[in-house]
């Protein structure tokens, strides 16, 4: 299969500097491969989008595996180098690290001519890992094939193939180390007509002005957390072809001021690191998710071109027009008074209250065995104060799954996703309980 079904005078990735062409890709890809060891597993961490890119092409060419890890502590790459045989760095700029590294550079190297290079359909092209929302991290093998079919079930929802319009470019407030931000900058770059934004975007006012510089057709990758701060500096982005949004359920509300106030279309991707993107939809307009060319959504499983059938974390239903409906995770269920509800819903309808500007449902960990048990909530909302969003949860919950009790927090403790692990709640938990 082709490492890049794009022909070479494309452009793949604008730089402040310019536009980076395919060939020049893959020529500066071919020079890097030449300094990488002969076997190993990289652990890609440039912070440069186009640096990442051209350090996972290299490694492909090479024949290694690519670490996706977004966490660059001392302990989380020890963990990694004592898991993988022969575990390097590839980094954009000195990292601090007894673990050998070899610096990713550009700009050095003659242009590719000739065919793009070919791999093994079935070649080990990267090992995706769990965000550890739920406990230790779990990796997840990513052939190549499986990685193109992805990429092109979303080029095609999204229209982005080569007859679909204008070439569009794309940027990210996700990292391209983990899952949602790899297919989307990474892996559609390298299979669609797409081109992303290789600086690093941090603040709202970084992401808009960078937008600015973009050509049309601009799409805007991003999570509900990144989203909130963006529509709280009031400016109108540049003209989007589309925002997308994963990672963490998007509130309606929020879904119609993307629609309302940017006048872009709010799509919402349905994945996870096991199986990659399965299914999107437009959450203003369509309650369900509509599955990707290839998925086949079972209630426990889904059938994954290239991975077969992976078990899914999430409980599902079908629903009208080959479509289904997200029950929440397995693991969010919670049954009290004989009643059922998802953590992921019931933080969803929080979200929704006024003046809530971020918000947590905890379920305790008796809860299957201890009838007295009840959910608590952790609340950041400047302004209000409990007995008034209770009041709002009211109107809207069952009274069996009000929080009790429901705790004013300054901020919660998510990690650059937005998502909150197991560990931080541990912690805000005995924060709070402290005197």
């Amino acid at each position: 299969m082709p490492l890049v079904d794009r022909e070479l005078a494309e452009v793949i990735c604008h730089r402040p500097a310019g536009p980076v062409t395919v060939g020049r890709l893959l020529g500066e890809a071919r020079a890097l491969a030449a300094r990488l060891p002969a076997t190993g597993h990289p652990i890609n961490l440039c912070a440069d989008r186009y640096r990442m890119l051209l350090g996972f092409v290299a490694a492909l060419m090479r024949g290694h595996p690519t670490l996706l890890n977004a966490d660059a502590s001392p302990h989380r790459l020890r963990a990694l180098a004592e898991a993988y045989l022969g575990t390097y760095l590839l980094a954009d700029k000195p990292v601090a690290s007894d673990m050998p590294l070899v610096l990713v550079e550009d700009g050095a190297a003659e242009e590719w001519t000739g065919p793009v290079p070919m791999l093994p359909a079935r070649q080990l092209a990267a090992i995706a890992f769990t965000s550890g929302s739920t406990g230790q991290p779990t990796a997840h093998l990513k052939p190549w094939d499986a990685l193109v079919a992805a990429a092109l079930a979303a080029a095609e929802r999204f229209a982005l193939r080569p007859g679909d319009g204008p070439a569009s470019s794309v940027l990210a407030t996700v990292p391209p180390q983990h899952m949602y931000g790899f297919e989307t900058t990474i892996m559609l770059p390298l299979q669609a007509a797409l081109a992303c934004h290789a600086g690093e975007a941090f603040f709202p006012s970084d992401v808009l002005d960078a937008l600015d510089g973009l050509p049309e057709r601009r799409l805007l990758v991003t999570t509900p957390l990144h989203l909130r701060a963006l529509l709280a500096e009031r400016r109108r982005p540049a003209p989007l072809a589309a925002v997308i949004s994963a990672t963490a359920p998007l509130a309606m509300s929020m879904a119609e001021a993307v629609e309302r106030d940017w006048g872009a279309p709010m799509l919402e991707i349905y994945g996870a690191s096991e199986a990659g993107s399965m299914a999107s939809r437009r959450t203003a307009l369509e309650p369900d998710w509509l599955p990707y060319s290839g998925i086949r959504m079972g209630q426990s499983e889904v059938h994954v071109p290239g991975l077969g059938v992976v078990p899914l974390a999430d409980a599902v239903e079908p629903a009208p027009g080959g479509r289904f409906r997200l029950l929440g995770r397995r693991a969010d269920l919670v049954k009290l008074g004989g009643r059922r509800a998802s953590l992921a819903e019931l933080n969803r309808v929080l979200a929704e209250v006024a003046g809530v500007e971020d918000g947590v449902f905890v379920a305790p960990e008796d809860i299957e065995r201890n009838p007295a048990a009840r959910l608590s909530a952790y609340v950041v909302a400047p302004g209000r104060s409990a007995e008034e969003i209770l009041a709002a949860l009211r109107l809207r919950l069952e009274p069996v799954f009000l929080p009790r009790p429901l705790v004013l927090v300054p901020a919660l403790p998510r990690n650059g996703l937005g998502k909150l692990t197991r560990a931080a709640l541990d912690g805000l938990r005995l924060a709070m309980a402290a005197p």
